[in-house]
């Protein structure tokens, strides 16, 4: 418990060194925890920033903006246009820096705007062991990242979360609807779109921890927790769930039976760590 009381005061004392800040906040725990601790330390003189586009499930924004009340930190939400990059929409394995980058733009003007020096991420420790392209993004635009520069992992996050009465303490990784579709299919509204009324579809029926993969030829591969995957081929279940998949215009549905992995579709890219 003391050196949780002791990660807490390390925490708020960055931001209280650090000034005025945007926060770019997803509502997940990460940026939920660094936007808890820059509102205890800066009060209104932190801002918490959330982008909204065809990439983001309508339930994380609603979540995003009732966490931030929760906080009490002032919020803003902006719009981005990820979808206008022919980068972006071309989906190589740098589709996230791209995202990054047009979320970081949107993030400068507003700090040119408002006269805001530092802008900050939730990226933690055990970031920097997967393929981020974001993280490149982050450096260019000189964005701060709390939690890694305090040695923070995931697991000293979400025990600050539960500390500070956060209920997203225990959230799974929600990472946007893009990182879904396999590298090289191209992002697009409609595929976002069927992405996420899936993954409503099982969330709705008690499957917490999910992905629906897009891959070639409208094909879907659910991953779901090694210990679930016998209740989803339950015959009911499972005619359901192959009806609404197949209206949202999915041709083919898989069962990953290796479970759910957070990133799994990076196992086909090369690890490259910032700065490399």
């Amino acid at each position: 418990m003391a050196d949780l009381d002791q990660e807490q005061r390390t925490l708020v004392a960055y931001f209280e060194n650090l000034g005025r800040c945007i926060i770019a906040f997803s509502g997940g725990v990460d940026s939920a925890v660094v936007a808890k601790a820059a509102f205890l330390a800066l009060g209104e003189n932190a801002l918490a920033v959330t982008a909204d586009s065809p990439s983001l499930a309508r339930a994380e924004l609603e979540e995003a903006s009732q966490v931030a009340s929760l906080i009490g930190i002032p919020h803003r939400i902006v719009a981005t246009n990820e979808l206008a990059r022919e980068e972006y929409v071309r989906n190589a394995a740098d589709r996230c820096y791209h995202c990054k980058t047009e979320l970081y733009d949107h993030l400068e003007q507003i700090a040119r705007d408002e006269g805001v020096a530092t802008l900050v991420n939730g990226a933690n420790t055990d970031d920097l062991g997967d393929y981020r392209p974001g993280m490149q993004a982050a450096a260019e635009f000189r964005v701060v990242s709390p939690l890694i520069e305090c040695g923070y992992d995931k697991q000293n996050v979400r025990q600050l979360a539960d500390r500070w009465q956060l209920p997203i303490w225990d959230k799974p990784a929600s990472p946007c609807l893009a990182s879904r579709i396999a590298y090289g299919e191209e992002v697009s509204p409609d595929r976002l779109a069927m992405i996420e009324d899936a993954e409503r579809f099982l969330k709705e029926r008690g499957f917490r921890n999910v992905r629906v993969r897009y891959h070639r030829g409208d094909l879907a591969r659910v991953e779901l927790p090694a210990d679930e995957l016998e209740r989803l081929c339950e015959p009911s279940l499972r005619e359901a769930l192959n009806k609404h998949f197949t209206d949202l215009g999915f041709k083919f549905i898989t069962l990953d039976l290796q479970g759910f992995r957070s990133g799994s579709l990076n196992a086909l890219v090369p690890l490259q760590l910032p700065g490399q």
